[in-house]
């Protein structure tokens, strides 16, 4: 009875606090985060992140990702993967490198230097996703950012599996090979089943007629991919993403009644609410409630210079891909901005990091401070510069 009692309080309280901020223009996303740190162990300790919301929470954010892989437009994203390519890429880079001095001249080591630097040159796409959700922006600009987000995760793969052969002293040309392999065979298969089953196929009809098992087969699938992309060694968000962006391609059916189009469009104001209002502000409170550092451990000028170093890294990054492409400089900050937030990922890697004894609790604890900071402030500074700039 705790855990309901716990989580309608949760609930209770981030909704409140969302009404208060929306009177001061403040994006829901930080009501939902400061009502964890508020309620968790690291004010109040009122709840606890036990493993039951855990398990929401994750729910809540595999149901985010599918509700923006189905809002997304995959022919606007597939015209832009190679600029979302090239901005993902420089924003990792430019991150990397700012992140891996910061730690480097603080005295912390090359080893814990190049494992920060790794971790801030990832972007949350859930955070990225979660301002999208509310914030309208032009369809290229949007579709940029999830691309870019979606590549992001890509490359941190990668970074994964080099941090893997540090920790073993040693790096295998073979196993990431044979990741490429899987990782290219895995995306190339989704988007072949989108092509000839969401599509084309005839057969594909009967299930959208029926909202009911069209929206259980939705779902199915959306478990189906997050559970591959997870084997495979990426993350379960990708998954989830692509169930959503593949079942999207709905709207491209040459369809004389649009009927594709009609029932697309009821599946997602049916998940809209539940998903909004409920699961997704889960998410966020949960990393709210993971917010517990050692404050002893904690050096205020090391976290700013860290702060800065994941902003600037990814607005110059991200801002210098779009402008190679000819891009206004309003794209160009959009999608730096829009890229700063940092998330679910970077705690994994962060878990990743303290066990294998990359970096100690001081460190550990001040990486998870700059990634809430990120996730706190993007949505304000994205907000900000869509009506600055509009």
């Amino acid at each position: 009875m705790s855990y309901i009692l716990h989580l309608s309080i949760l609930l209770v309280v981030a909704k409140i606090l969302e009404w208060v901020f929306e009177k001061k223009d403040i994006h829901p996303i930080i009501a939902h985060i400061l009502t964890g740190i508020l309620l968790g162990p690291f004010v109040l300790g009122i709840v606890e992140p036990t493993e039951d919301l855990r398990v929401l929470s994750e729910f809540g954010l595999l149901m985010m990702m599918l509700y923006m892989g189905l809002t997304s437009n995959f022919s606007a994203i597939a015209q832009n993967k190679l600029k979302a390519t090239v901005v993902a890429s420089l924003g990792v880079a430019f991150s990397f490198i700012l992140g891996f001095l910061t730690v480097y001249l603080f005295g912390k080591g090359v080893t814990a230097a190049l494992f920060v630097g790794i971790t801030l040159g990832n972007t949350a796409i859930e955070v990225t996703s979660g301002v999208l959700v509310r914030e309208r922006v032009k369809r290229e600009v949007s579709s940029v950012l999830m691309g870019a987000a979606f590549a992001d995760d890509i490359i941190a793969v990668y970074l994964i599996g080099l941090l893997t052969g540090l920790t073993q002293g040693e790096f295998s040309l073979i196993p990431m090979l044979i990741l490429t392999f899987k990782i290219v065979v895995f995306i190339l298969g989704v988007l072949l089943l989108s092509e000839f089953v969401f599509k084309r196929s005839k057969r594909f009809y009967q299930v959208i007629k029926d909202l009911h098992i069209f929206f259980t087969f939705t779902i199915v699938l959306t478990f189906a991919l997050a559970v591959i992309a997870e084997n495979i060694g990426l993350n379960q968000i990708i998954g989830a993403y692509l169930a959503g962006l593949t079942i999207s391609r709905l709207r491209e059916r040459k369809d004389p009644l649009i009927i594709s189009r009609i029932k697309l469009n009821e599946l997602i104001n049916d998940l809209e609410i539940v998903l909004t209002e409920f699961f997704i502000p889960l998410f966020f409170i949960f990393v709210g409630l993971m917010f517990n550092p050692e404050i002893s451990e904690i050096s205020i000028p090391m976290i700013m210079t860290l702060y800065a170093s994941a902003v600037l890294g990814k607005l110059i990054g991200c801002g210098l891909g779009m402008k190679v492409f000819g891009n206004s400089w309003r794209d160009a900050i959009l999608v730096g901005i829009g890229m700063g937030g940092r998330g679910s990922l970077e705690l994994a890697i962060l878990k990743f990091g303290l066990e294998s004894g990359l970096i100690d609790e001081g460190l550990f604890a001040m990486i998870v401070i700059v990634s809430m900071l990120t996730a706190l402030t993007t949505p304000i500074f994205f907000r900000h510069a869509v009506r600055k700039l509009s």
